[in-house]
């Protein structure tokens, strides 16, 4: 933002007036008078050059400082600058970035970083005084936190943003002006075009701006656009406490590390999120904890690659042992050294509260040694789901996707983590249709679904974005209409395999942690698996060898399940009993 300054007094500018002067003319007062007003023999000479420097070295260092400047202190006064005065934004009185009880609205796209995203700034915006509310016609405020992954997550910004814009022209001109901004990662990659096209957007703010997100909105009240997209090496928001505000209260995620390094030929996300960065371990121990308190049952540890975590924060975690990847995997970049890595963290959020379930997402595949892999297997609360993405089952688009590993590689890691955790439910991430994909690469993906046997999975047809190595690389040659169809056969390909893994769940039971309501009926309850699976079951229900009822169970309650059938996409039961997580229940 500019530096506005007014109301400066003369004696100030006066003072100030040799800083800005080069050094020749800045001889002393005495001389230059005398010159002026007489051509005598016995006049005093000019000062040295080195004496000229030193006057006017004195000069600056007895004029007024840049903070008498901008916070009209007297510059007769001696000033002594600390840290805590010398503010990011001095130029703005303390007051005028407060919020004044104004609403303002999220609406939040894309993956889970981004709600975790929305819980922090908006911890921001609260401390200084902004309401929320979930009415974007009754906001003075709209901020959309959006997504840069496909073309089709950027085209539904762009057609709110239109439906915002007329809102906005509707507006009573009695009331104050609504502002409309863009967070995430499609604010860093299109910064440009969201600010010329149309004039849609008043204030822009990247993945690591969220800080500055009130100066940005005052300034915006003068009726400027304004942005801030720097990405940063250090910001993790460490010291800033998200306001969980999930549909349930017994369920909560938490942001470990931020950005990546993996530079997977596809992806945006290292140019909108940047480079890795991990939080200091305690104070993620310390939301852990605050959440525990609060009845929290369920934590989702949060980063684009989450399993890379590393703690260098602390200079006896420094060490020079390297990071171990699994077996057969490779990476891009040098080899990591030293930190305190996931399988520490893991460990001891574990160990905070027995009865509240572990998850994390989105993990590498490359990262996930054996001691990450038996610490899953031994607590039991850390959830025995890995989420592990393929994106191919051809070892020639993996590299063509610089993906750091080869099919045999994958299916490798795949038999070592059914090996060391026995009933692990697994999930994949597929695209279909990569540059240069043959029709003998899709039938390898196929093939790869088939025999590795996913729950769940995430399928998406290619699509090109600007800045990724594949856009400078490779082209996107695959057709729309083959893409499209070969996403249908994924599709119908998983659909097939997760019937199967999930049928075979039938007569087991399964600890569920209720999230509420079935949507289909108020009469069943809803919730999900330690395998992350949806599981349905009548609300009243019970087993008539059983006194215990259920007809209490409410969202955040664990119960136990008797599962009764399934499709590909849930399983359906009935309730046993009210249990818990420390109970260790059979799975």
């Amino acid at each position: 933002g500019h530096v506005y300054l007014t109301d400066l007094r003369l004696d100030c500018l006066k003072r100030l007036r040799p800083l800005f002067l080069p050094p020749r003319p800045l001889l002393p007062f005495y001389f230059t008078q005398h010159c002026l007003c007489s051509r005598s023999e016995n006049v005093n000479r000019p000062q040295s050059k080195r004496a000229t420097l030193d006057t006017f070295k004195t000069q600056l260092s007895s004029g007024p400082t840049f903070q008498d400047f901008v916070k009209g202190i007297d510059v007769n006064k001696t000033l002594l600058v600390s840290e805590e005065d010398d503010g990011p934004h001095a130029y703005l009185s303390e007051d005028l970035d407060m919020g004044n009880d104004r609403k303002v609205c999220f609406e939040t796209y894309g993956c889970q970083m981004n709600v975790n995203d929305t819980e922090i700034a908006w911890s921001v915006l609260q401390k200084k005084g902004y309401q929320r509310t979930n009415d974007p016609y009754e906001a003075d405020v709209v901020l959309l936190v959006t997504c840069s992954i496909r073309e089709k997550a950027e085209q539904t910004i762009w057609n709110r943003l239109q439906q915002l814009t007329a809102m906005k022209r509707k507006r009573l001109k009695n009331r104050t002006p609504m502002k409309i901004g863009i967070l995430g990662c499609m604010a860093e990659r299109l910064k440009t075009e969201l600010l010329e096209r149309e004039k849609l957007v008043d204030v822009l703010a990247g993945p690591d701006a969220y800080r500055d997100l009130p100066r940005l909105l005052t300034l915006a009240d003068s009726g400027r656009q304004v942005s801030n997209v720097l990405l940063s090496l250090e910001e993790t928001y460490a010291d800033v406490m998200p306001v969980h505000r999930g549909p349930q209260g017994y369920s909560a995620f938490v942001s470990i590390m931020r950005g990546c390094d993996n530079m997977c030929s596809y992806c945006i996300v290292p140019f909108t999120r940047g480079r890795e960065r991990s939080r200091p371990l305690s104070s993620i121990l310390d939301e852990v904890r605050l959440l525990s308190d609060q009845g929290v049952k369920e934590v989702t540890l949060l980063g684009q690659n989450v399993n890379s975590y590393r703690d260098t924060s602390e200079e006896q975690h420094r060490g020079p042992d390297p990071t171990q990847l699994s077996r057969g995997f490779r990476t891009l970049y040098r080899s990591k050294q030293g930190g305190l890595r996931f399988a520490d963290l893991l460990e001891r959020v574990s160990h905070i509260d027995a009865d509240m379930r572990i998850r994390f997402t989105s993990p590498h595949p490359k990262d996930f040694p054996d001691e990450v892999l038996q610490l899953i297997a031994e607590r039991g609360n850390i959830c025995k789901q890995i989420h592990l993405p393929a994106q191919s089952g051809s070892s020639q688009v993996l590299k063509a996707m610089r993906r750091g590993y080869t099919r045999e590689a994958y299916l490798d890691l795949v038999d070592n983590i059914k090996r060391i955790v026995p009933g692990v439910s697994l999930s994949s991430d597929f695209i279909a249709g990569f540059c240069g994909e043959k029709e003998e690469d899709h039938l390898q993906t196929l093939s790869l679904i088939g025999e590795v046997g996913y729950n769940v999975g995430f399928l998406f047809a290619y699509s090109m974005r600007k800045k990724t190595h594949a856009s400078h690389a490779l082209q996107d040659d695959v057709p729309g209409e083959v893409k499209q169809r070969r996403l249908e056969e994924l599709i119908s390909a998983f659909r097939e395999e997760a019937a199967k893994v999930n049928s075979a769940l039938v007569g087991t039971t399964q600890l569920v942690l209720v999230e509420g309501a079935s949507k289909r009926s108020a009469q069943d309850l809803c919730g999900r698996s330690d395998g992350n699976v949806k599981v349905i079951f009548p609300r009243e229900g019970r087993d008539s060898s059983l006194d215990s009822g259920i007809a209490e169970a409410k969202a955040g309650d664990y119960v136990l399940v008797k599962i009764t059938s399934a499709n590909s996409q849930s399983l359906r039961g009935r309730a046993l009993s009210l249990s818990s997580l420390s109970d260790n229940p059979v799975q």
